[in-house]
């Protein structure tokens, strides 16, 4: 699929068109969708949003852009159109605005071919007693959306990492070896992550070390 974020800038125009040919049945699912995030239902939002992206294409685009609040955006809308076409979107944002995040999600899959991405990680602590071993719970959220939820030991946890890192250098391997090019932002915030887990790792090291150190009752 070709992006729409490259897309010309006559392109509102189209986006916005589609959205006002269906402008009411668009708003009342956007009010179910509100509800069904009220109730704790980010799944059913998730799947909805994919459903309304692939059968309702431009209307779609022209609300994710509406609410991603983008002053670009609304000034070509309004260069194109009109002042008032401009407004209904604006408003669309005041109404719709914590729906902004999930339809922002959604986008990357239909315009990067992502899927439920990685947005944070709620984590906690816990420790086992008779195994004497620290417990980490994490759920890896996307969005608002619980992915899964895990409990493990730090070697388990740090194993996870070690399966993603590995998985990270063997896609970077395949680039490489068939001449794909990676964009300048991809390749900065890969240093970015690298410099972040290298600070990490001196941390781990250093706690490592003082267990080490530690006498343990036998």
């Amino acid at each position: 699929m070709n992006s729409r974020d490259d897309a010309p800038r006559e392109m509102p125009k189209a986006l916005v068109e589609d959205y006002l040919q269906q402008e009411a049945g668009t708003r009342a699912f956007l009010d179910d969708l509100q509800k069904l995030a009220a109730e704790g239902r980010h799944a059913t939002v998730r799947e909805r949003l994919r459903e309304f992206a692939e059968h309702s294409q431009g209307a779609f685009f022209a609300v994710a852009l509406s609410l991603g609040g983008s002053a670009q955006f609304f000034a070509d809308v309004e260069a194109q159109m009109d002042v008032e076409t401009g407004q209904k979107l604006r408003d669309l944002k005041e109404t719709y605005g914590n729906l902004a995040d999930e339809f922002s999600i959604v986008r990357s899959e239909q315009t990067k071919e992502r899927h439920n991405p990685v947005t944070s990680l709620s984590t906690a602590t816990t420790y086992q007693g008779e195994e004497e071993v620290p417990l980490v719970e994490y759920t890896p959220l996307s969005g608002e959306m619980e992915l899964y939820e895990g409990r493990e030991s730090p070697e388990e946890v740090l194993q996870i990492a070690h399966f993603l890192v590995r998985a990270t250098t063997d896609a970077l391997d395949v680039a490489l070896e068939s001449d794909q090019p990676v964009n300048t932002e991809e390749l900065s915030a890969l240093i970015d992550r690298r410099e972040e887990l290298e600070s990490e790792l001196g941390a781990l090291r250093d706690q490592i070390d003082e267990l080490r150190r530690t006498p343990v009752d036998e």
